[in-house]
């Protein structure tokens, strides 16, 4: 959560992982973010970047690609229309929601542009969510409807992703692991709490994150490995 450039070098130091959220962007948070995403690429700490609302305006659009021209992300996550504009394809972004325009993005085509563009794991999210790292892509199909009307739970995925991203250097396991604990979580809460309306949702979601372990996520993952295979996490796959 440091945003201030008098110490953001010395806190990334000491981080497992630095995400780097464009959401509330200006001049002043931008530098921050650039000291802090250098000083991680010296370190070797991983680098996850969450690109909130790119396409939307110049500012961001500007700020998106000097960040990707001086800083090498580990793992992007971001949604079909912010990922296919710096995918460099079509792009209608209107806001931090994918664009009904874009929703016929090919999802998994996207997600391995921008892992080959940018040489890092990209992990683009939606109804059904894809990650590639330029090679293998790996579908997931976790999560719930109700996540779309809590504001911040794309930020929330990505956190999520970062902390998978800090205790492991196969970061297309921890996008994987990042996204559908986060697909898990959505739909345990709206099991507990989604017909009482999106603030008890949101409670009951933070109350699924808490609880989720490895025998959970075994048993609820719905991930389907490149050839379309369904993935086990129990026979070895190495993605869970």
């Amino acid at each position: 959560m440091a945003d201030d450039i008098s110490e953001t070098e010395e806190i990334t130091a000491i981080s497992s992982a630095l995400v780097v959220n464009i959401g509330t962007l200006n001049d002043r948070t931008f530098a921050s973010m650039m000291a802090s995403g250098r000083k991680a690429n010296a370190l070797g700490i991983p680098v996850i970047l969450d690109p909130v609302g790119v396409g939307a305006s110049k500012l961001r659009n500007e700020a998106a690609m000097i960040f990707l021209n001086e800083i090498r992300p580990s793992i992007i996550r971001g949604n079909l229309s912010e990922l296919s504009f710096l995918a460099g394809g079509k792009a209608s972004t209107r806001g931090v929601d994918t664009s009904a325009a874009d929703a016929g993005n090919d999802k998994a085509s996207v997600a391995q542009i921008i892992a080959r563009k940018y040489r890092c794991v990209a992990a683009v999210t939606g109804v059904i969510d894809a990650v590639s790292d330029g090679e293998k892509i790996v579908t997931i199909e976790n999560g719930h409807p109700m996540l779309t009307r809590v504001t911040g739970t794309g930020c929330m995925t990505t956190s999520l992703t970062a902390s998978f991203a800090a205790v492991t250097t196969d970061y297309l396991a921890a996008a994987v692991a990042g996204v559908t604990a986060m697909g898990i979580a959505g739909e345990f809460a709206f099991e507990r709490a989604g017909t009482l309306g999106t603030g008890s949702f949101r409670i009951a979601l933070t109350d699924a994150v808490g609880c989720l372990d490895g025998a959970v996520m075994e048993s609820k993952a719905q991930i389907r490995l490149p050839g379309g295979a369904a993935a086990d996490a129990k026979k070895g796959t190495g993605i869970l």
